[in-house]
C-alpha cells in the first residue's frame, strides 16, 4: 500500500461526518521556489510555490478531496493560497485570507464552521493554532519541513494528530 494511500486511509477514518464533531486539518504550505540548497529560505518577500511545492499541493488535494472539507483558510501569502489552490479548485471553495498574525480571528473562525476546515499556514504559526485548538504544547516545525499534517479532532475533547504526508 503507498504512503499517500494510507494517509489517505488514516485521514477519512479521522474525518467522519461534521455530524459527529469537527476536524481542523493544518499544513504549512508547500515548497517556496525562493528556497537554497539544504532548504534554507532566501530573501524574496511572497514567493511563489516551487515545481516540487506545486506537487504537493497538487497531493494534498487529491488526500483531502473527498475529507468533506467545508472551509479553507489560508493567509494573505502567495505560497499559502497556492497550497491550497488545488483543493479548494476541486471543491469549488473560495479560501479565506486571515492575515498570518491574527491567530485569534483565525481560532473564532474555524469554530464558527460546521465541519472540517483546512488551514493552510507556517512554520510559526501552524504549531501555534494546533496547540490553541488541540490545548496541547506546540510542535516544532522547522524550516525546511513541509511534510507535515496536524488533525485537531475536535470531538469530545480536542486531540491532536501529527502525520507525514
Amino acid at each position: 500500500m503507498s504512503r499517500t494511500v494510507l494517509l489517505t486511509a488514516i485521514l477519512s477514518a479521522c474525518l467522519v461526518g461534521p455530524a459527529f464533531g469537527q476536524s481542523v486539518v493544518l499544513v504549512r504550505h508547500a515548497e517556496r521556489a525562493d528556497t537554497a540548497a539544504g532548504g534554507a529560505p532566501t530573501m524574496a518577500a511572497d514567493p511563489d510555490l516551487s515545481d516540487a511545492g506545486r506537487a504537493r499541493a497538487r497531493r494534498l488535494g487529491d488526500m483531502l478531496r473527498d475529507a468533506g472539507i467545508a472551509a479553507i483558510f489560508v493567509t494573505e501569502y502567495k505560497r499559502t493560497q497556492q497550497t491550497a489552490a488545488p483543493l479548494a479548485a476541486a471543491l469549488g471553495l473560495t479560501p479565506v485570507i486571515i492575515k498570518a498574525a491574527d491567530t485569534k480571528a483565525l481560532i473564532t473562525r474555524i469554530r464558527a464552521v460546521k465541519g472540517h476546515v483546512l488551514v493552510v499556514g507556517h512554520s510559526n504559526t501552524v504549531p501555534e493554532v494546533a496547540a490553541a485548538i488541540a490545548g496541547a504544547p506546540p510542535i516544532t516545525i522547522a524550516d525546511n519541513e513541509y511534510d507535515n499534517l496536524l488533525v485537531v479532532s475536535r470531538t469530545g475533547k480536542p486531540r491532536l494528530m501529527r502525520l507525514r504526508y
